[in-house]
């Protein structure tokens, strides 16, 4: 029975009620060792009626062991995997140890466990309890809250409890569990007990601070005297580790070495083997000593495992023990394991550095890292460098040890690990570049972009060469891009090569930089993987291509989805994001953000998180959500100017000018298109400059500033030279049309736009004018044109702007039809798209990062609002409203 927690109970009960109806959730039971929240745990469970219930609990014995924890908390519904899309099946299934190798690949991994959680959940709902967190092994944890942070429409209640301040990602909802109420402890005490004293009581409840496990453990200990207060109680109270001590050093010696292995290791059969060998005596002595413990109470069996109780008891018997009894200990249980367990009991027995020792958990650290266990990986390479004798070869070891930490998501210890590979490297110039390419990275993804710039400067490789035009692109250094490009031309011709040297060629001004990039992007259908469709991307911007950018853009996004290079899928989706909004679709390119936002705070990519951030806050611009739109931008400000990456510094910039154009404030519009314009590298961007450019001459012209139009407008011409695509030159034609005021130019601008939202403010701007020159007849068609794509778009500023210019053009028309697909949110929208492309369930699943159940879900609420009862009618309507699209000329 459970005294004084009926809050805790509580909160529990309404998380566990909350995923029985779909609506899933986590939450985290944080508190000290002994209050209780194991007995809370049983509670949620015994009062979950139908619900299934998948358990694990951490081990410290197991704590490096990648997916221990994972293992047996799925063990159970493992002949589930076969419903999961096949990469998430894949990923897990090498995990768990059910295929030999995986696509290490921890984004798929934690898919891969939230997809069968959720198979798992059908049909009454699932509760995944995971006791004593702070000792789950990195790789399960990992997996388990990237799970946990997707659980919102899902069957499926996580409940957590952990000991002390132990970090628990991305789960907000957290019950404390502290101390028992006063009256809750007098009725612990006295139903274990019987009568107490009063003042011992109070005393009992005062020093333990009203710990159930205490309070019960030390008033057991106490003879009938002190519990009736005719005699002291001991002083100092047994605590802690203490609490257990005498119950250890009570033991005899075949006991407590019995129990020692037990510390050690968890497979019973392996224990018992250990103790055949270790444990001397007369025949059975083992078996005799293995009864005296469970007699004590220390441990108890549980299926093929022997665990302790309660884990203090655990650490009591280790503080029991000396130093090389512990060594002897581990170094026979080394004998009689394998693989990873094998690697840590050596590690465990190791006296000073060995490198066979060394070499045993390096292989244990790349068959984690095979299996998306990056963060275990991380720990046993950094231990296998602190048992390396050879320092080239330690260094070696903690660079990369450095690269899986940052894949797991820990830039902080990745780069603490860099620096102290670094001091190892002595006069090897390969290792030291090696890590100065890493150390860029880290910068450039989570730092500070201009020092990356410098960092990636100092090589000559043509990757470290291309890794630091990267960066500078980033910072928004003309110079040094142009520098380096120089530099880049000594290798041999290539597309990356002649993508970096092109560029640098271009910046500055050389005829032949076009050309080279043209060559570059010929080879754009031959490229497989999304870093080279991004360098396309940077190909196409550097020519002024932005329509062929945006679409190299999105190939990069879809191609990252499904090529093995997840853990780089954030920085991927942060340019996906941007093509999609520059292709006008706002709904998608939100959807993206969104995901991509996610991913790079999962990730620890604080840079890519801040251009998410920016892209969304255009976004928000673009609808009128101004104080939406001011708190992303600032939020991107915050990371970006410090860092200084100008890129993203000036599309959160471009966001609020973009605020005061939406509105029609041209004059402070005009004031913070000039000031991007004006910013230099670190807190601007060339790219942000030249593509905002039709935007500032809007701005200028409204603003009654024409000098600056033109001025913008010539900027404008030159940057887009080499544009040829129809696109590229519709926008200049706009421009030309504002800044010479030309209606013939509005005409061929209309002519050329093959994007709708572009098509839709030339529409606009054209219909103003001829409306104010007393054209009404000839100026609504366009209003009505624009009004209608910006009301599909969700641009109302715009479309309120259009509406209210067909008013005033005499045509009082009802709002014009919606689309059909406009109901849906943005993650529905992109889920309608590739059901449109014929993906089923599962592949969208996969390319999501979503579970097949979710999946269905989103249909079953996107068929109602749509009006249609089946996959084949939601595809049509997608191509139908595409086709309308184009037919309008507006694609």
């Amino acid at each position: 029975m459970l005294y004084g927690r009926s809050a805790e109970i509580g909160a529990l009960d309404e998380v566990t009620a909350q995923a029985r109806h779909g609506c899933g959730g986590a939450v985290v039971l944080r508190g000290e060792a002994g209050v209780g929240k194991t007995a809370l745990l049983d509670a949620a469970v015994a009062r979950s009626g139908t619900m299934r219930v998948l358990r694990t609990c951490g081990a410290e014995s197991e704590s490096d062991l990648a997916f221990a924890a994972l293992h047996q908390l799925l063990r159970p519904v493992a002949g589930l995997l076969d419903a999961l899309p096949g990469p998430q099946r894949n990923a897990l299934r090498a995990a768990l140890g059910h295929a030999a190798d995986g696509t290490g690949e921890r984004f798929l991994l934690g898919a891969g466990v939230l997809s069968l959680l959720v198979e798992a959940a059908t049909p009454e709902g699932l509760i995944c309890v995971v006791d004593d967190f702070q000792w789950i092994d990195r790789a399960s944890a990992d997996a388990l809250l990237f799970a946990a942070r997707r659980l919102g429409t899902e069957q499926v209640a996580m409940l957590l409890a952990v000991r002390g301040d132990t970090p628990v990602k991305g789960v907000p909802s957290t019950v404390d569990v502290g101390g028992l109420p006063e009256d809750a402890a007098i009725k612990l005490l006295e139903s274990r007990h019987g009568l107490l004293a009063a003042s011992v009581k109070r005393e009992l409840i005062t020093l333990t601070g009203a710990n159930p496990l205490a309070l019960d453990e030390i008033a057991a200990r106490l003879t009938p005297a002190q519990l009736t207060g005719r005699a002291p109680l001991p002083e100092p109270l047994p605590g802690g580790t203490r609490l257990f001590g005498d119950q250890v050093t009570g033991l005899s010696a075949p006991a407590r070495l019995v129990a020692l292995l037990a510390a050690a290791e968890t497979d019973l059969e392996v224990v018992l083997r250990a103790a055949e060998r270790l444990v001397n005596g007369p025949a059975g002595a083992e078996a005799a000593a293995f009864a005296e413990l469970e007699e004590s109470g220390l441990t108890q069996l549980s299926g093929n495992s022997m665990r302790f109780r309660h884990p203090l008891m655990r650490s009591a018997v280790h503080e029991a023990a000396a130093p090389a009894e512990l060594r002897s200990v581990h170094a026979v249980l080394a004998e009689l394991t394998t693989g990873d367990r094998r690697a840590w009991h050596l590690a465990g027995a190791a006296l000073g550095r060995s490198e066979p020792v060394a070499v045993a958990l390096t292989e244990a650290a790349e068959q984690a890292r095979k299996r998306g266990g990056y963060g275990a990986a991380a720990t046993a390479l950094t231990r296998a460098a602190e048992l390396t004798p050879e320092p080239r070869a330690r260094a070696v070891r903690l660079k990369d040890a450095a690269v899986a930490a940052w894949l797991a998501g820990r830039p902080g210890q990745a780069e603490s690990l860099l620096a102290e590979a670094r001091e190892g490297t002595g006069e090897d110039s390969t290792l030291s570049m090696e890590i100065a390419q890493l150390r860029g990275r880290f910068e450039l993804n989570a730092g500070n972009a201009a020092e990356a710039v410098r960092i990636l400067a100092s090589g000559d490789s043509l990757d470290m060469l291309a890794d630091a035009v990267e960066a500078a692109s980033h910072v928004g250094d003309t110079a040094a891009i142009i520098e380096l490009g120089r530099r880049a031309a000594s290798h041999p011709e290539g597309f990356l090569r002649d993508t970096v040297v092109g560029i640098g060629l271009t910046l500055n001004g050389d005829a032949a930089g076009p050309a080279l990039l043209k060559r570059a992007l010929t080879r754009a259908d031959d490229l497989e993987d999304a870093a080279g469709h991004l360098w396309a991307t940077a190909a196409a911007s550097a020519l002024g291509e932005s329509g062929l950018a945006a679409e190299m853009a999105e190939r990069a996004g879809r191609v990252g989805r499904v090529s093995g290079m997840a853990g780089q899928l954030p920085v991927v989706l942060e340019f996906a994001a941007t093509a999609e909004r520059l292709a006008g679709q706002l709904a998608r390119s939100q959807a993206v953000s969104e995901e991509g936002l996610a991913l790079a705070r999962e990730a620890g990519y604080e840079n890519t998180a801040a251009a998410h951030l920016a892209n969304l806050a255009v976004l928000a611009a673009l609808r009128g959500e101004e104080e939406l739109c001011e708190r992303q931008a600032r939020q991107a400000l915050a990371i970006a100017l410090p860092h200084r990456v100008g890129l993203c510094a000036g599309v959160a910039a471009y966001a609020l000018a973009m605020r005061e154009l939406c509105l029609g404030r041209h004059a402070p519009a005009h004031e913070r298109f000039r000031a991007i314009a004006a910013a230099g590298p670190g807190a601007g961007h060339r790219t942000v400059t030249w593509r905002t450019l039709p935007d500032r001459i809007e701005a200028a012209v409204g603003a009654g500033d024409t000098a600056d139009a033109r001025t913008a407008l010539s900027t404008y011409e030159r940057s887009t030279e080499h544009a040829a695509t129809p696109e590229s030159r519709a926008l200049l034609a706009r421009c030309r049309g504002l800044a010479e005021s030309s209606e013939e130019a509005f005409g061929e601008a209309l002519r050329l736009h093959t994007n709708p939202f572009e098509a839709a403010r030339t529409a606009l701007l054209l219909g103003e004018r001829l409306r104010r020159a007393q054209r009404p007849g000839q100026a609504r068609a366009h209003l009505r044109t624009a009004w209608e794509v910006f009301e599909q778009a969700g641009a109302r500023p715009w479309a309120r702007r259009a509406q209210q210019e067909l008013r005033a053009a005499g045509e009082n028309a009802s709002p014009p039809t919606t689309g059909v697909l406009d109901a849906l949110t943005p993650q529905e929208l992109r889920i309608a798209g590739l059901v449109a492309d014929g993906l089923s369930s599962k592949q969208i699943a996969a390319r999501l990062f979503l579970s097949p159940r979710t999946v269905e879900y989103h249909l079953y609420k996107i068929y109602p609002k749509l009006g249609i009862g089946s996959r084949t009618d939601l595809a049509r309507l997608v191509v139908l409203q595409k086709a309308q699209a184009f037919g309008d000329g507006m694609l």
